[in-house]
């Protein structure tokens, strides 16, 4: 039973109510009673507001499932299909010509070109390597990883031949960045003699080295003659570091596992720390014990002789969950539980108060979010401009409750469900002054994009998904849209995570493609990742591409809204079974931690063995196209079982060395983690908009229990 306290009609869990009140509230001199009070107000205010954009959700999935369910196996006639969708009010009016005004936004977010880190608030590791990824080491970004074409690192020590390669590629790189008035980097013997062919390229000197810039990105040599790599090169350059990760979602949506106060409490508290600055952790690595902690800012010395400080971390925001789900951490007056978006951006803004007045200290710097007076929260999953008008006025609330001028609150919109990007300009409307951010991601849209049309017809297989229509037209509405309505040089047009860590070399082949679009960032999955895809923005000037990409036609809703179907494709019984076995696999591949273990995001082998970072929404499209075969009669639920089944066994395989495995083969009906997944398939139809949160939150607090 959780232990509970009263705070003006609200029933707070009371170890919540302690970290508010003794960590969060204090600090920026708000008063607890008078903070609680507002709190209820306006949960009074915008619980049943959000409970009825819920409920205008399911209304118009039934209308759509209904429409698609009396044209059974007949072609969708695009001119009938958006007259309907108008007229049941999934598709609203155009906005017409307007220009965001969005104010004080940080460079970094407005003028900058450079890649975004994604990281889960429970792991406090991984958050300090994330918000330091702001610079990052391109030699031991090659040495380690497979994106240096070049013979791999031999035994434990440092191979002097692969330092060879790493040095010559860092030389290449140099040559293209920074060229010199004559000659190349890899000539250069003598630093004092450098010239650059555009000497303002060159900012200053650091302490380890020089400080140059190309694209708006900072370049340091570093020179160290005396060390290992340095003694080896002619000029003492010891190492190459890119100004890498200028941006890091601080994520406590996807791909973390909370659903209790217990949860939401260590959320909140790692925010916290890296807003106050002194979030640490100690952990075990190579045998020795190792604290990391924030890094500070770098200090360079301008040709003028004056020092200027560096930004050393990167800029944060922070992913609120979106509007579907609540939890018990705090009930409401009725008895039932808060809608989890709003007691997020109440109490993740209320943290970040301490950044915005300036409260906190950390080393040689504060350590401020950014130059301006603001809070950046990305909202995902919100489902067209009502929602997002919605988000607009409860931020509204939320700055009126802190004390806060308005509009210091910015939001990011996830440009991830269907009836956003058929909307985007109305959405991006209904935000003007505040937004900051538009992101596409392929997996959430097309767990969206199956469910919303689920009942037209079986759809064709996962990976040609990649290649309909739709995607190519999602991915350019997104850019085109942003840019018709000044994002460029206030906000960001952001694209998709690059999912394989291991993979570099693949990567670096493929990435290059998202600043091409005109994105000023894209995700990656690791700091080495961040410093690698940084090299991209140095060959790609993203903010001279714009004009041109500007003016390319914008794909319409015709492609937009073209629903991939299989068109009486009839597979064979081995391809059905292969499609079946992949999803199965990677669906129990993720379930199996998130219920069991409380991860929300990991490297999970995909069925090849080749790792992948998972969250949630690698669920809602594997579980989604389960459930439409199965609905469809592609295949039997003694099919989709039996994949089940097999797969489970080779997920076990796959995770035999970690010691707080639980097996599921043979464990059917004890395995909680195992029944997840089945109620993820067999229940798939039903679910909200084909979201997995409701079942695994349902699974997880029964594990949590027992």
């Amino acid at each position: 039973m959780t232990d509970r306290v009263d705070r003006s009609g609200l029933q707070v869990d009371a170890g919540l109510a302690r970290f508010v009140e003794e960590q969060v509230l204090p600090p920026i001199a708000q008063d607890g009673a008078v903070f609680w009070q507002g709190f209820a107000q306006l949960l009074a205010d915008y619980a049943p507001r959000n409970r009825a954009l819920l409920a205008k959700r399911n209304a118009l999935q039934a209308q759509i499932d209904a429409w698609h369910a009396e044209r059974a196996g007949r072609p969708i006639d695009q001119t009938d299909y958006q007259a309907f969708l108008r007229e049941i009010g999934y598709l609203v009016p155009e906005p017409g010509e307007f220009t965001i005004a969005t104010e004080g936004v940080d460079p970094e977010i407005a003028s900058m070109a450079g890649p975004q880190l994604v990281v889960p608030v429970l792991n406090a590791r991984f958050l300090l390597n994330a918000a330091n990824a702001r610079w990052g080491s391109l030699y031991d970004a090659w040495y380690g990883t497979d994106a240096l074409d070049a013979a791999p690192a031999q035994g434990p020590g440092y191979d002097p031949v692969r330092g060879a390669a790493v040095i010559a590629a860092g030389r290449a790189f140099l040559d293209q960045a920074l060229p010199l008035k004559a000659g190349s980097w890899t000539d250069l013997e003598d630093p004092e003699r450098l010239e650059l062919a555009d000497d303002r390229q060159y900012l200053g000197e650091t302490e380890a080295g020089m400080l140059f810039a190309n694209n708006g990105l900072n370049i340091e040599v570093i020179f160290d003659a005396e060390s290992p790599v340095g003694s080896a090169d002619k000029a003492g350059i010891s190492d190459i570091v890119l100004e890498a990760a200028l941006t890091t979602i601080v994520d406590l949506e996807d791909s973390i596992a909370a659903v209790d106060a217990q949860d939401k409490i260590a959320a909140y508290a790692n925010w916290l720390g890296v807003i106050r600055g002194d979030l640490t952790d100690t952990f075990q690595k190579g045998g020795k014990t190792l604290t990391r902690e924030l890094a500070p800012d770098r200090i360079v010395t301008l040709p003028t002789g004056e020092e200027a400080l560096l930004p050393g971390r990167s800029l944060l925001f922070v992913r609120n969950v979106g509007h579907l789900m609540t939890n018990p951490a705090i009930l409401l007056p009725d008895g039932s539980e808060i809608p989890e978006g709003v007691m997020d951006a109440v109490i993740t803004s209320a943290i970040s108060v301490q950044d915005v007045k300036g409260l906190a200290k950390y080393g040689n710097s504060r350590p401020k979010n950014g130059e301006g007076a603001s809070i950046y929260i990305v909202k995902p999953k919100m489902h067209g401009p009502e929602e997002c008008a919605f988000t607009n006025g409860l931020f509204d609330a939320v700055e009126d409750l802190l004390g806060l001028p308005r509009h210091t609150i910015k939001v990011g919109v996830m440009d991830e469900e269907r009836r956003t990007s058929a909307n985007l300009a109305a959405c991006i409307h209904a935000v003007r002054q505040r937004i900051v951010f538009i992101n596409t991601g392929f997996l959430d849209r097309t767990g969206d994009e199956i469910h919303t049309s689920m009942r037209a017809g079986p759809m064709i297989r996962k990976a040609a998904i990649k290649g309909s229509p739709w995607i190519q037209a999602y991915e350019k509405r997104n850019v085109a849209i942003g840019l018709a309505h000044g994002l460029s040089g206030i906000a960001q047009i952001g694209k998709g995570m690059w999912a394989a860590p291991d993979m570099m070399r693949d990567m670096m082949e493929q990435k290059i493609g998202h600043p091409r679009t005109g994105a000023n960032t894209a995700w990656v999955p690791s700091p080495t990742a961040a410093t690698l895809h940084a090299m991209h923005y140095h060959q790609v000037d993203v903010f001279s591409l714009r004009e041109a990409i500007a003016a390319e036609p914008v794909p319409g809703l015709d492609l937009l809204l073209q629903v991939p179907l299989a068109d009486g494709t009839n597979w064979s019984e081995e391809e059905v079974r292969e499609e079946l076995d992949n999803n199965a696999q990677g669906l129990l591949g993720y379930v199996v931690r998130w219920i069991d273990q409380g991860v929300g995001c990991s490297k999970v082998p995909d069925i090849n063995d080749v790792g992948l970072m998972e969250d949630r929404a690698t669920l809602r499209i594997s579980s989604q196209h389960m459930a439409n075969w199965l609905l469809h009669g592609v295949c039997s639920q003694d099919q989709v079982m039996d994949s089940l089944k097999r797969m489970a066994a080779k997920v076990d395989a796959q995770n035999a060395g970690d010691p707080l495995y639980e097996p599921m083969a043979g464990n059917w009906d004890t395995s909680m983690a195992f029944q997840a997944a089945c109620d993820l398939v067999f229940k798939g139809v039903d679910q909200p908009n084909g979201y997995t949160e409701p079942l695994l939150h349902a699974w997880r607090l029964r594990k949590k229990a027992a």
